[in-house]
């Protein structure tokens, strides 16, 4: 690719963790690495959500932010894009990739999202890169292709395991299990060790297991524009 890619990042716009009482929202080290990571690259980066506006942050990743997550919100450009989230249904097919960040926000409201849904199978069907990162796989779950079959059918991925999903004491909580999901689906699902980086990319498609995983994701995503 000779200009400089189009990459829309996608959030959630849901921050109520089931019933528990709980804030969640995109887990913040999954939007500002990736984000970091692309614009470093030369790479226009924007900001979507369901919902648009202001996107919520769970609060337990904005605690004691460091390296690439404090300078995400030390830039007023990146923060008055997450501040100003544009709408899933009113953007265009002009992106090269489009990745789909986590936190368990996604697990609401990015499953079987009608716009988000089309907007990806449009991508992936017109040889566009798209990628997600821990929870973001949920985006994946409603996506059915021009030819009839899911998105991650016979594809290799990875994501949030149901053995992190179990670590988090998070299992009863969550509306289904991504993992077990995504199996049914029939993804080849390949998860790594808990808590430890693993991407795991098949072509145009580019997966992260974890919030650790969002660099290396990031990477495999320009590589794939890249070829």
């Amino acid at each position: 690719m000779t200009q400089s890619p189009r990459i829309l990042l996608v959030v959630t716009s849901h921050s109520t963790l089931g019933d528990t009482g709980r804030k969640t929202g995109l887990w913040l080290e999954e939007v500002a690495v990736p984000y970091r990571t692309f614009a470093a690259a030369g790479a226009h980066v924007d900001i979507a959500s369901p919902a648009g506006g202001p996107a919520p942050v769970d609060p337990q990743s904005a605690r004691n932010p460091q390296g690439e997550v404090a300078a995400f919100l030390a830039d007023p450009t990146a923060t008055a894009k997450l501040e100003q989230t544009l709408r899933v249904d009113a953007v265009g097919p002009d992106y090269d990739a489009v990745f789909l960040a986590g936190g368990h926000g996604v697990m609401w409201d990015l499953v079987e999202e009608p716009a988000l849904s089309r907007l990806i199978a449009q991508a992936f069907d017109a040889g566009k890169v798209v990628a997600a990162v821990c929870h973001g796989l949920a985006a994946l779950v409603g996506v059915t292709l021009g030819n009839g079959a899911p998105l991650v059918r016979g594809r290799r991925v990875t994501g949030f395991t149901n053995d992190e999903e179990e670590a988090v004491g998070l299992r009863d909580v969550v509306p289904f299990l991504l993992e077990t999901q995504l199996r049914a689906l029939g993804a080849e699902f390949h998860g790594g060790e808990r808590w430890a980086p693993h991407t795991v990319r098949d072509g145009r498609l580019v997966t992260g297991q974890n919030p650790r995983s969002s660099a290396g994701t990031a990477r495999q995503v320009l590589e794939a524009l890249r070829a």
